[in-house]
């Protein structure tokens, strides 16, 4: 007797949770099977901390072998879905082609990097969805200090000493606060750089850093980040980007080597593909995370436009927490249609948001309660230890050593050019990390297709 067969595309907050809910609840009474282009979970708040060093990165990749045992690991970018005869098709990193059919589809492809017509912006900065884009980053930054160490011109010392961040958001004040604090220890190994400044420049054209948080927690972050001497310039942007300078919406030059693109994401354009009723970008579902004339498919996280109960009229933000609490609901709903338990809809009330600045700062709101300092970065580390589904040891190890040891600053060899581009589309061939022979270097990495969202 055939047990029916649901496919989940995509394994990342909602994805993966829904497919260990899928395990628990119906165990061999389905196939599960977990599509992703990658053979981890990625946990994505915690690139910050792999960019400065602080967490291996290893540690917040979750092996889906290990995490989700029982499941069929198909290792594969889905770039095709037939609804009419209800199957799959993806690419594998070698560029063959698969195939599979489906009895139900869980549909959790997340989102993307989200570009605007800038020019330049493509070319020169750095995307930051991804392990790769991490390490290539920190390989970057500990480049520039080292070769503004060797630099005789004050003008060119000084450029490769200035950092932008584009986007005011969790991640770009993640980067600007953690890299501020991860420059100033690399700059202690070279007495050259005593008196250099190590310039950070934060710029979004929201009024304020954080402006997603309560106003106490941006003033908090605010603080912290001037604190570290990062220039916060909210109300501007980018208008043109080069490779050794900026020119920004106010029409200063500033001359740098680094810029990092972190204005936020857009759901995966595979959801564009599906035909279906989309509400910008997201495909509309209803409060039980079934597409309209489809019961069979059922769509969740940052690429789907989830009804908000407890905000009648509008949609879900495209946060980890909602992914993640939507990825269990579609495995009990799943198993609700096979004929085990019942189905409910949708209502989730934020528990609130975290933001890890470095060190010992961070801002937190749990349940609405405002915190700063010590008490916010407990709260902030037991949230992503909570929040983990694996490697909470090794992470707790690698916090504690980052307090006992000094900082490691070394090249891994992952820079090979000048440029880094930023256009979509790309990732098959970064993840596939062409090998250089003669230099030991693989190409720089670009935007990445991770799924799910920041927080």
């Amino acid at each position: 007797m055939t047990v029916p067969r649901i496919v989940v595309v995509g394994a990342g907050f909602a994805g993966h949770t829904a497919a260990r809910g899928l395990l628990h609840r119906l165990g061999g009474a389905a196939e599960i099977v977990v599509v992703d282009a990658k053979d981890h979970f990625l946990y994505l708040p915690l690139l910050p901390e792999v960019t400065t060093g602080v967490v291996e990165p290893r540690h917040v990749a979750v092996s889906l072998a290990r995490s989700l045992p029982g499941a069929r690991l198909v290792l594969g970018a889905v770039d095709r879905i037939d609804i009419a005869a209800r199957s799959v098709g993806w690419t594998d990193p070698d560029g063959g082609r698969g195939e599979i059919t489906y009895d139900r589809l869980v549909l959790t492809v997340g989102s993307v990097n989200r570009l605007l017509p800038i020019p330049g912006i493509a070319a020169n900065a750095h995307g930051y969805r991804s392990i790769a884009e991490a390490l290539y980053l920190r390989d970057h930054i500990v480049r520039q200090v080292e070769l503004a160490g060797e630099a005789t011109d004050p003008a060119e010392r000084a450029a490769r000493c200035t950092f932008v961040v584009v986007g005011a958001g969790y991640t770009g004040t993640e980067v600007a606060a953690q890299g501020a604090r991860f420059t100033a220890r690399l700059a202690k190994a070279h007495p050259e750089l005593r008196e250099q400044r190590m310039r950070w420049l934060l710029l979004d054209t929201a009024p304020r850093v954080l402006p997603e948080l309560d106003p106490r927690l941006s003033r908090s972050a605010d603080r912290v980040l001037r604190e570290r001497g990062v220039e916060v310039r909210m109300g501007g942007s980018v208008a043109d980007a080069r490779a050794d300078s900026v020119r920004l919406t106010g029409g200063e030059e500033v001359p740098m080597r680094t810029l990092v693109w972190c204005v936020g994401v857009r759901p995966d354009p595979l959801v564009d593909d599906l035909r279906l009723p989309t509400d910008r970008g997201r495909l509309v579902v209803d409060p039980y995370l079934e597409v309209p004339g489809h019961p069979e498919i059922l769509a969740c996280g940052d690429a789907a436009a989830v009804p908000d109960l407890t905000r009648p009229g509008t949609v879900t933000a495209m946060t980890a927490q909602h992914a993640t609490r939507q990825g269990a609901l579609a495995a009990r709903n799943v198993a609700a249609a096979l004929g085990i338990g019942k189905r409910r809809r949708y209502r989730h009330h934020d528990l609130g948001f975290v933001v890890e600045l470095g060190g010992l700062d961070a801002a937190a709101n749990p349940l609405g309660v405002p915190l700063s300092g010590l008490p916010a970065t407990a709260v902030t580390k037991g949230y992503h230890l909570f929040a983990m589904p694996g490697n909470r040891a090794r992470i707790v190890t690698d916090w504690l050593l980052d307090v006992l040891l000094p900082t490691q600053a070394v090249q891994l060899g992952l820079v090979r050019g000048g440029q880094v581009p930023l256009g979509p589309k790309q990732e098959l061939a970064v993840t596939a990390s062409r090998h250089n022979s003669e230099q030991g270097a693989v190409d720089a990495p670009v935007a990445g297709h991770d799924v799910g969202d920041r927080r």
